[in-house]
């Protein structure tokens, strides 16, 4: 799968994959050959951290 350069896109596309399809983070990255720390970098610089417990990312505090 092609995965968005913009973090506000990647966001998206990957909170739904987790909520419809992957039943976590590792999976989600296996299945799409991406680099998880690479992926939570990005979404944590765009201000979002990773949430066991829903599956997702979320906005983090600050």
């Amino acid at each position: 799968m092609y995965l968005p350069k913009d973090a506000d896109m990647l966001l998206s596309v990957v909170n739904m994959c987790l909520r419809d399809k992957n039943p976590s983070l590792e999976d989600f990255c296996a299945e799409n050959d991406a680099d998880e720390e690479q992926l939570r970098e990005k979404l944590w610089t765009a201000g979002y951290a990773y949430d066991e417990k829903s599956n997702s990312f979320k906005k983090r505090d600050r």
